[in-house]
């Protein structure tokens, strides 16, 4: 036992794959509890069995679908059109953009690949400064994965529901707790683009027929957040099903009647789609096998207990925990992160008094702060290669919308209601 540390050390360091990393961990603890490793291939039966878990991959072939065809241009189009006469009205329309896009994706950098292109010029001939556009873009593409159909809110219900708290946590319902901070996070940095200098005389005046033909060539895509939240939320089908309706209507769409998408090119798209839910997928099943060894052992409520007796005050365990999740965002991945580090950290904060859909919500809006953290933000390599621009020079772009964004997330931390009214209404 003594050496199994620094062996899973050594492999995580040598980048082995991370399921094999946690599935070994996993193993050798239940091998020194003696426990029959079978545990370990009921875990991932048990994970085939859930039926919400069939939203993954019928949300991630939707938004895959989305992004190989012209949606960004029709949804950068259409805020332009609607959003673009008021002050940061370019700016904003590119926050608003990158979240609608973030939500339906999943994925952070395909935003800012996806995106970056259409709006880094348009913003700099719009007359908005350089720094202003890099940081924007930068810091707006890990926007949206506090709104439905988020891939990680629903990755969180996933881990959280296998964790038998006395608090239910519903995927349904951590997308309405995710609405109001989510809103506050583009509230707050359109405030901060509508304050930016701008040369005034290239602002375009609102044109009716612009927005009119704008929304009519959107009107598929238009449809599509109501039909998910409408759909949950008016009681018509549940997550799983939404994901169904989301991913036959998008298909349907893409392929059949605009014809965006070839036919001949649905298998490369599903592989690319399936290649990034098979990697979650097998991450999830080693990783509940994971937790139940955590369980077992007792790990959570003796770190509660140890973090307890050096921190008395729900305040101070948050600051911490602020910390902590910021740090995390720039090393992990969201997907690996919330699997590792929310079987460890659920029960502890649940010991503070601290809600589990709140939460999740706290991890998301602090993992989506830290796609962009100096030094080692994922999303700040990924905007260097995509406007071809000194890493340092991102790192300074985005201190500004740091700041921002820092600010809605202790709102969104030492602020529940903002979370959890919409659950208790």
């Amino acid at each position: 036992m003594s050496l199994a540390a620094p062996l899973l050390l050594l492999l995580a360091i040598l980048r082995t794959p991370l399921f094999v990393v946690i599935a070994l961990s996993a193993m050798i603890g239940f091998h020194n509890q003696e426990v029959d490793l079978s545990i370990i291939s009921i875990e991932v039966y048990r994970l085939a069995e859930m039926p919400v878990l069939l939203a993954i991959p019928l949300f991630t072939f939707a938004g895959y679908l989305l992004g190989e065809g012209n949606a960004s241009t029709r949804l950068v189009n259409l805020t332009n059109s609607l959003l673009g006469w008021v002050p940061g009205g370019l700016a904003i329309v590119a926050i608003f953009a990158c979240a609608l896009f973030t939500a339906f994706t999943g994925a952070s950098g395909i935003t800012i690949v996806a995106l970056g292109g259409l709006l880094y010029p348009a913003l700099k001939q719009a007359g908005y400064l350089e720094n202003f556009n890099l940081g924007l873009l930068t810091s707006s593409g890990s926007l949206g994965l506090l709104f439905a159909p988020s891939l990680p809110l629903i990755l969180y219900g996933v881990v959280a529901q296998q964790m038998d708290l006395d608090q239910p946590v519903s995927i349904s319902d951590l997308f309405l707790a995710g609405i109001f901070p989510g809103l506050l996070m583009l509230a707050m940095l359109s405030f901060y683009s509508m304050l930016q200098p701008r040369d005034r005389s290239r602002r375009e005046a609102f044109d009716p027929q612009a927005a009119l033909a704008a929304i009519l060539a959107a009107k598929w895509e238009i449809p599509l957040p109501f039909l998910v939240l409408g759909g949950i939320y008016g009681g018509y089908f549940a997550v799983s099903e939404a994901a169904a309706v989301t991913a036959v209507y998008v298909l349907v769409v893409e392929v059949l009647i605009i014809r965006e998408i070839k036919i001949s090119e649905l298998p490369g798209i599903m592989r690319e789609a399936m290649m990034l839910v098979g990697g979650i997928m097998i991450i999830i099943g080693v990783s509940l096998a994971s937790t139940n060894y955590l369980i077992d052992a007792e790990v959570p409520t003796r770190m509660f207990a140890f973090i307890q007796s050096h921190i008395d005050e729900k305040l101070t365990f948050l600051i911490l925990l602020n910390l902590f999740l910021l740090a995390l965002g720039m090393m992990l991945d969201i997907f690996s992160a919330i699997v590792i580090i929310v079987p460890i950290i659920l029960p502890i904060a649940v010991g503070y008094g601290i809600h589990p859909v709140h939460l999740g919500i706290i991890f998301l809006a602090n993992m989506q702060l830290g796609y962009f953290t100096p030094p080692v933000g994922m999303n700040l390599f990924i905007a260097s290669y995509r406007f071809e621009k000194p890493v340092m020079t991102l790192y300074l772009a985005t201190i500004p919308f740091f700041v921002v964004l820092l600010i809605a997330v202790l709102i969104i931390t030492y602020w529940p209601a903002l979370s959890l009214t919409l659950l208790d209404g």
